[in-house]
């Protein structure tokens, strides 16, 4: 089975590629020859995921899926949240967000974080979506020179390292978007198997 991912994130393409193992063919946006950004004007995850599933299916008419991530921390009232790609402003890097992040945490006792992933999936003209939560904290500083975005500062709960610290392999399998992907192949294979 091929699928399009419609992302433009080398990082999180290379990522759902280990994960989908050899039943299911990802494509990515370049394979596509398609180098657009996708502007995520919703206010949910839900909606950014759809738009961006939306606009690849109605461009290339192919069975499709978008994914929007957000880290949700307790003491910024769900911040960054549906912005967290963009939260120290547009344009800016990984780095840029992860500087605003400790600095708007210095000083709070309460680190409980959550990152969370929705999917949403077109399939033979019909939507479905999938999600995947991860709970941790918001450690004081980096650590660990894996992973892209707020990973050197996100550490799941259960574990005494943070995703940047982690093998590809076990941050895939216990990740927020590792989980929503999980559902997602799952429904796949069952659908198709």
């Amino acid at each position: 089975m091929e699928l399009v991912f419609a992302t433009n994130n080398a990082h999180k393409l290379r990522e759902v590629k280990e994960m989908a193992g050899s039943e299911i063919h990802v494509l990515g946006l370049d394979e596509l020859d398609f180098h657009e950004d996708i502007a995520e004007t919703e206010e949910t995850l839900e909606g950014n995921a759809l738009l961006k599933a939306r606009y690849i299916h109605q461009r290339f008419q192919k069975n499709v899926f978008a994914d929007d991530t957000g880290l949700e921390v307790e003491a910024l009232n769900g911040r960054p949240g549906v912005y967290s790609a963009r939260y120290a402003g547009e344009g800016c890097s990984f780095e840029d967000n992860v500087r605003k992040l400790l600095l708007e945490m210095k000083g709070q006792s309460n680190r409980k974080a959550r990152f969370r992933t929705v999917i949403a999936l077109i399939l033979e003209e019909k939507e479905y979506t999938f999600e995947g939560i991860v709970d941790g904290i918001i450690t004081r500083e980096r650590s660990g020179v894996g992973g892209f975005g707020y990973d050197p500062v996100f550490r799941p709960d259960g574990y005494t390292i943070s995703f940047a610290e982690m093998e590809a392999e076990t941050k895939n399998n216990i990740s927020h978007r590792g989980r929503a992907m999980q559902e997602l192949f799952r429904f796949l294979l069952s659908k198709y198997a």
